[in-house]
């Protein structure tokens, strides 16, 4: 009568694809940081013209870069990890430590780290807080996107702790 498997797939398989699009638009970004550096040392050196906008612009770009891809690399399981102990074990004993690990120290650390990061940025857009460089952006967004990578990392940690406990492995994943 449980149809919770049924719906936990569903649920794997929403949050998988939510994350990877994401993975892969974010992925731009650094194409696009890229050329904004490229730019500005060719305005620097080739025209000894710098601009006043790019390393603030480049910065604030990488912080989005950097902490949007952490539900995508949790996904595809690239965050770094200590399994010295774990690689000994079966594969049973295995799944069971790590899903006890999602519950004891990965669920705690990321709803705070949801909660605090979306206090920080709405506490940022109420101040209209702006950056200190030459030219002064502003930083909520930069601070709403780290509420959202937070978000989405929590989520893919549901994602990977029910394919622990389910013990439903993914098909390999495209390199």
């Amino acid at each position: 009568m449980c149809e919770l498997p049924g719906r936990a797939q569903i649920l794997i398989k929403f949050i998988d694809q939510m994350n990877e699009i994401v993975g892969r638009i974010v992925s731009v970004v650094a194409v696009i940081f890229a050329a904004i550096i490229i730019y500005d040392v060719f305005m620097r050196y080739a025209l000894n013209d710098p601009t006043r906008w790019a390393f603030d612009v480049t910065k604030q770009l990488y912080g989005f870069y950097f902490v949007m891809l952490g539900g995508y690399a949790l996904r595809h399981q690239a965050h770094v990890r200590v399994d010295l102990i774990t690689e000994t074990l079966s594969h049973n004993v295995r799944r069971w430590v790590e899903a006890a690990g999602y519950v004891i120290f990965f669920f705690p650390f990321a709803w705070i780290f949801t909660t605090r990061s979306y206090e920080f940025a709405m506490r940022s857009y109420a101040q209209g807080e702006t950056t200190y460089g030459s030219v002064q952006l502003p930083v909520y967004p930069l601070k709403m996107a780290m509420a959202l990578a937070a978000g989405l990392l929590l989520l893919q940690g549901v994602s990977e702790f029910l394919k622990l406990v389910l013990n439903r492995q993914e098909l390999p994943r495209d390199a």
